[in-house]
């Protein structure tokens, strides 16, 4: 067990607990009876506030959780002999069970390689120059991650230079927005300049690393591509009866714009703690900081040190890459206390457990 006083960690923003905002509006909607499977008040409401937030006439979905918003997107674009194209570290093709080929009937998730976990035009336009035979899966998608796998963000421009091949070769476009509002809280951006003005067609929208306490939305801009989702959906064993429950925490945090605000505090966090422990002999960024995750080469001696004092994180990439991850609830003592460890750690000298965590 941790020698750590308090559980407040860096190795997911799933390990947050639910956002006030949340919270309040969880409480409000278990406050009587209501019509069950969707066909409520609070879920009305909750999709009207996802159309507003993007400024959208866009059919949106309620799910449980991000792999089935990923898998079912996808399913709905995508027939069992078409193919979409991810990044290697994409979260569909290394951390979803294959749920995306599953949901699909069969469908090929194809990867490329290409720098700081970013999809470009270049890879996009080879994905779809592939095989058009019988022998291999037909191109049909293309799955973008906002926030990428290594913390990285799409600009607008970047984001529709991507877009724009895809649909010149007649793919279409997801995003996997598990961390949509970091990238937003970034970008100082509308929601809609890194969703449907840049070219996409479906997004599975985050809640979960935000404050929620579960849920995604699968928000569907070319309404077409919906056509038959509700059966989908409730084939997927993600039709909740007791649907309020899924929206109205997203009514608590995209009123007064609390999603963005709690994922931009997640940011600083981060860049906080980047900047921190950057300086130190031997750390090396292996990606820009943009959103809410670093992730740096440590020494192994250092990761070590770090989990034998009760540090919680991940090795991302390779042997020693480290993924520190920020959430909507991390504090500046959190921070300090990481990096006072891993200052000793890195300096060969272990100190006891952190006082203030």
């Amino acid at each position: 067990m941790s020698r750590l006083n308090r559980t407040e960690q860096f190795a997911s923003d799933n390990h947050a607990g639910i956002c006030p905002e949340a919270w309040a509006a969880l409480s409000d909607a278990n406050a009587g009876p209501a019509t069950a499977y969707g066909n409520d008040e609070w879920t009305r409401r909750a999709e009207n506030a996802i159309r507003s937030v993007f400024d959208a006439d866009c059919d949106v979905f309620f799910v449980f959780n991000g792999t089935a918003a990923n898998a079912l997107a996808i399913s709905a674009l995508c027939r069992s002999t078409d193919a979409v194209l991810a990044h290697a570290s994409a979260h569909i093709n290394v951390d979803e069970c294959g749920a995306s080929s599953f949901f699909s009937g069969g469908a090929q998730v194809v990867t490329a390689g290409t720098p700081n976990a970013k999809l470009t035009p270049e890879a996009v336009a080879h994905f779809a120059r592939g095989r058009d035979d019988e022998h291999a899966s037909k191109p049909r998608a293309v799955s973008v991650t906002q926030a990428t796998e290594l913390g990285t963000i799409f600009t607008p421009d970047e984001l529709r230079a991507v877009a724009d091949t895809a649909h010149a070769h007649g793919l279409f476009v997801h995003v996997d927005g598990a961390r949509f509002a970091n990238a937003v809280a970034t970008l100082k951006c509308a929601p809609a300049d890194v969703a449907q003005h840049a070219g996409v067609d479906v997004i599975s929208l985050g809640g979960t690393k935000n404050g929620l306490p579960l849920g995604e939305a699968i928000v569907f801009f070319d309404r077409t591509l919906a056509g038959d989702f509700k059966r989908r959906r409730k084939q997927g064993g993600q039709l909740a009866s007791k649907m309020r429950f899924l929206a109205a925490p997203w009514l608590g945090v995209l009123r007064d714009g609390a999603w963005l605000r709690h994922a931009a505090h997640a940011n600083t966090m981060a860049t906080r703690l980047a900047a921190a422990i950057r300086p130190l002999p031997e750390i090396r960024l292996i990606a820009p900081v943009e959103a809410n995750g670093v992730f740096v080469d440590l020494p192994q001696r250092a990761i070590d040190s770090l989990r034998a004092l009760g540090w919680q994180f991940h090795v991302f990439v390779g042997e020693t890459g480290v993924r520190f991850m920020c959430a909507w609830d991390t504090t500046d003592e959190a921070v300090n206390a990481l990096v006072a460890d891993l200052r000793d750690a890195v300096n060969g000298m272990p100190r006891p457990p952190s006082a203030n965590l």
